[in-house]
């Protein structure tokens, strides 16, 4: 079955063309690229008055919450099984606490881009 035509109004079939200077197109797609967006898409946002994501992060920093989140999500997994079998000795479920309260901590300063 072919996929169902879009309707003239979600149709991008207007194309404008820019002219910029190097460090203004680099401004934009370093602006583009921190919010996770491309080039297009942050151009008609912005002209637009669309809302952009709420945080810039750097590169970096979008790949080490990735990892923070991960790692969160891990931790989550192994406190539910401590504390739905209560197999494990009160130590480790204590560890884990306060390996939870790190990574919030690291991941509010990514947030604020403290260092």
């Amino acid at each position: 079955m072919a996929r169902p035509k879009k309707d003239i109004q979600s149709l991008k079939a207007i194309r404008i063309n820019v002219r910029m200077t190097v460090n203004e197109y680099l401004i934009l797609s370093a602006n583009a690229s921190c919010l996770g967006i491309s080039i297009p898409d942050y151009i008609r946002r912005t002209s637009t008055g669309k809302v952009l994501p709420r945080k810039r992060l750097a590169p970096e920093d979008r790949t080490l919450f990735v990892e923070l989140s991960r790692v969160g999500n891990n931790i989550n997994q192994l406190t539910k099984k401590v504390n739905s079998g209560n197999h494990y000795p009160k130590q480790v479920q204590q560890e884990l606490a306060q390996l939870k309260d790190v990574l919030d901590d690291l991941t509010l300063k990514i947030i604020r881009h403290d260092s």
